[in-house]
């Protein structure tokens, strides 16, 4: 699959689609099987919170794994190390279709997240191998919407796979998907030259020391974190917040999902488009301050039960939508600050957006107020944390 190196700052349409691809592991692998995770708790007898930590356990695998990958790429290179995690991703997704209890499911999915994060990872620092920051912006961000295609029909098409074939029919679909990119990738080249590789191990890893006593990267890692945190509060509560409290049908769960897939993508695209003329800090500042005023409404429409379903769905989907061009411009711009070391870079960042997201979805399964109230709070929560940690060093 060609493509020209940093100097000539151009990638290939099909090797944008498989990097958009590769991304989309982490949110398809979540998406696809939310309209069933009520199901699943009635066939396999256990509680909310028990099948709430199948996406809590995905959430701690994508960290661990990510930590590793990206140093190991640093110094093996992108390609090998893709090509690993993706057979792992492949082998657990069938041992997950195979579970036949909660606590099995929540361990398959552990493993199966290892395996995936690899792919999430290395994808983000492949664009930085080839591009300069400007362009890396730009690439992300439009690869942020090609990826989001997925999760926007994800929860539509697990619904009807649901109803007519069971949830397990979901993990089918997710082998698939894994054993085309591990297809893929097979034929592609890798586009970390020996000569640009990590010296030793420990000096590969050591890079994660230097970066975290940066107060910039610090702050670019933290405001990315935090948003992706209360996006994962939604993820993590949407389904029981309208199937189970506004009593949607599971079919049409998609639907209002789709809202904030799409608001993602308007966003997303628009500041990529206007990257070349206004400046990352600019963007990042206005997307945290639009997040932070949606999450505070969106909990003052909790609290107060005003306007029902459609102001949860409108806030939500305005916070949701700010989560792409911020998640892009914070890797980007930390990447470019440790161009050396952009796997362990993008490793961090993105290690740490999927760990806030595990502690915003333990956090909503803990609360004891109505779903869409525990929702609201950590989604306001977090949404002030984006907001002052961009601020922490700027």
């Amino acid at each position: 699959m060609p493509f020209k190196s940093q100097q000539n700052a151009v990638i290939s349409i099909p090797f944008l689609l498989l990097l958009s691809t590769l991304v989309a592991f982490g949110p398809l692998s979540i998406d696809l099987y939310l309209p069933s995770l009520p199901n699943i708790t009635q066939e396999l007898q256990s509680s909310d919170t028990q099948i709430q930590w199948t996406i809590s356990g995905f959430l701690i695998g994508f960290c661990v794994g990510m930590l590793f990958y990206g140093p190991l790429s640093d110094r093996y290179g992108r390609k090998p190390i893709l090509l690993i995690g993706i057979f792992l991703y492949l082998i657990t997704s069938l041992a997950c279709y195979q579970s036949s209890s909660a606590s099995q499911l929540i361990l398959f999915r552990v493993l199966q997240a290892l395996g995936g994060g690899a792919a999430s990872v290395l994808a983000r620092a492949m664009v930085k191998d080839l591009l300069p920051l400007k362009k890396a912006v730009r690439i992300l961000s439009l690869m942020h919407v090609v990826t989001m295609i997925a999760p926007l029909l994800a929860p539509l098409i697990g619904g009807y796979l649901m109803l007519a074939f069971g949830w397990r029919s979901l993990f089918l679909v997710l082998f698939i998907f894994g054993l085309f990119c591990f297809i893929a990738v097979l034929f592609t080249r890798e586009t970390l030259p020996k000569e640009k590789r990590g010296g030793s191990i420990s000096k590969a890893f050591t890079a994660y020391k230097h970066i975290l006593y940066d107060n910039r990267a610090l702050s670019y890692i933290l405001c990315a974190g935090f948003i992706f945190g209360g996006m994962f509060a939604y993820i993590a509560s949407s389904s029981f917040v309208f199937i189970n409290y506004f009593k949607v049908p599971e079919q049409y769960f998609g639907f209002i999902f789709g809202c904030n897939i799409i608001g993602i993508m308007i966003v997303t695209f628009s500041s990529g488009s206007l990257s070349h003329r206004i400046s990352s800090q600019t963007l990042l500042k206005l997307s945290t301050l639009i997040a932070l005023i949606a999450g505070i409404l969106l909990l003052i429409s909790a609290y107060f039960a005003i306007g029902g379903m459609w102001l949860i769905i409108i806030f939500a989907t305005c916070y949701i939508s700010m989560t792409g061009t911020i998640g892009a411009n914070c890797i980007a711009c930390l990447m470019s600050l440790y161009p050396t070391q952009a796997g362990a870079a993008s490793a961090l960042i993105v290690a740490t957006q999927f760990g806030l997201g595990f502690l915003a979805s333990i956090i909503v399964s803990l609360l004891t107020l109505s779903v869409a109230l525990n929702m609201a709070i950590v989604m306001a929560v977090f949404g002030i944390g984006s907001f002052f940690a961009l601020r922490f060093s700027h």
